[in-house]
């Protein structure tokens, strides 16, 4: 058998080639061009479990979803949702564990934030410590849609409580270091660990979590009582990761720590007794100066302030009308408030507000008596009870699930894609 000429290998290879090119031009004359606004619209709208993964498809995918402007544009069409702890070994099987051997695997994939934070650490001579499972705990959220109540999970353990929520980001303790803190966004899987800042009893302090609009720069703010209960306060931006003191509000206008702050307009603000408050106290977050704003009315044990709209509401209760008013603050510098709704549909005493939502004109209760939830349509004006898979116990939170990072934003970064 004669071979080939050399000359006939190479037509031939030169043939295959241009074959592969028509071929490639083909296929790209068959899908459609579409303008880069119209793949950011589409993205925008998938659901925030495939976000992730929807990002790594392509170069110019990633680059677009990581960009502030897309970020910025799937946090203002996110709706707000309830995060909370669920242990990872129920009861039952923490008690059975005391008389035979315990058993539990953490799901598969799941993100272990202290693992993680120890191999952030050690590097390449970190070895998966066992941390005994009773002691975990997975992140989840609750959504709710359509009247229903929705679990969510992250696949994401921890240790440590849920201290705040900013943005989709979330302040854990750190259980590894006493005092310590850790930044998490749950979506993302991206966190930092703080530095330590002043010791305090758990009872004795309180946190919260802000952007400051003027500055772009997230901020943790800690309030704690001193010896002679005084309350003083320190203030981490988390870009800087540098705690610095600053005045604490004045003697005696915070006697109690147990409502988490709420931030809206531009400042954090504090309930600052158990019950009958006249006035909040805020802290004005570029100016990071503290000041009383007084209340329309008394706020009462079921009454409650919220961020609903950029705006900080006041929810209050009357018994004798029995009916629920909401209540918007106009402005910090003394502008009072204006009444923007009265409930008289379906109240119920022990209805606490919890948070509106963003996308619809819902404001969303829990009953204190059995857990369980309910939603007003101002539009409809309408009150309805929310369809649960289980009442609603325990710590938890209003979140929202987003892509956002405590880092800078880079302009660089919203270029062409």
């Amino acid at each position: 058998m004669m071979a080939k000429a050399p000359g006939s290998k190479s037509r031939s290879l030169l043939r295959s080639v241009e074959e592969r090119a028509l071929s490639k031009r083909m296929e790209e004359k068959q899908v459609p061009y579409l303008p880069k606004d119209c793949f950011s619209n589409i993205l925008v709208r998938l659901p925030i479990e495939s976000l992730p993964s929807t990002r790594l498809v392509c170069k110019p995918w990633y680059k677009l979803m990581n960009s502030s402007i897309f970020i910025d544009a799937h946090l203002q069409r996110s709706e707000a949702v309830l995060i909370f702890l669920t242990p990872m070994v129920k009861r039952d099987a923490y008690l059975y564990s005391f008389s035979s051997r315990l058993v539990s695997q953490e799901k598969p994939n799941t993100f272990s934030v202290e693992e993680n934070l120890l191999r952030s650490e050690f590097g390449p001579l970190f070895h998966q410590q066992v941390i005994d499972p009773r002691r975990k705990f997975y992140i989840q959220f609750m959504e709710i849609k359509d009247g229903k109540t929705k679990t969510g999970e992250f696949d994401i353990s921890c240790l440590g409580g849920i201290k705040a929520s900013c943005n989709g980001m979330i302040l854990l303790e750190n259980k590894l270091k006493k005092g310590r803190l850790v930044v998490l966004n749950p979506v993302t899987r991206k966190l930092t660990e703080l530095p330590l800042g002043t010791l305090s009893q758990p009872h004795q302090e309180s946190y919260g979590f802000a952007l400051s609009d003027s500055t772009n720069e997230y901020k943790v703010i800690h309030l704690f009582d001193d010896e002679l209960r005084y309350i003083n306060c320190e203030i981490l931006n988390v870009g800087t990761r540098t705690w610095r003191p600053v005045n604490g509000p004045a003697f005696g206008l915070i006697s109690w720590f147990g409502y988490k702050p709420v931030s809206a307009m531009g400042a954090l603000h504090w309930v600052p007794h158990i019950n009958d408050n006249d006035y909040i106290v805020s802290l004005d977050l570029e100016t990071e100066k503290f000041h009383t704003i007084q209340l329309p009315k008394s706020y009462r044990i079921h009454d409650g302030i919220i961020e609903m709209g950029g705006s900080l509401c006041f929810v209050s209760h009357s018994e004798e009308m029995l009916q629920i008013d909401v209540w918007r603050l106009k402005g910090l510098s003394g502008e009072g408030w204006t009444k923007q709704h009265s409930i008289t549909t379906g109240c119920i005493l022990d209805m606490v507000p919890l948070f509106g939502m963003r996308k619809t004109e819902e404001l969303v209760f829990k009953r204190e008596e059995d857990g369980s939830l309910y939603a007003y349509d101002f539009q409809l004006e309408v009150m309805r009870k929310i369809e649960m898979e289980t009442p609603l116990s325990g710590c938890y939170m209003p979140h929202v699930n987003s892509l956002v990072s405590w880092c800078p934003k880079d302009l660089s970064e919203d270029g062409d894609y």
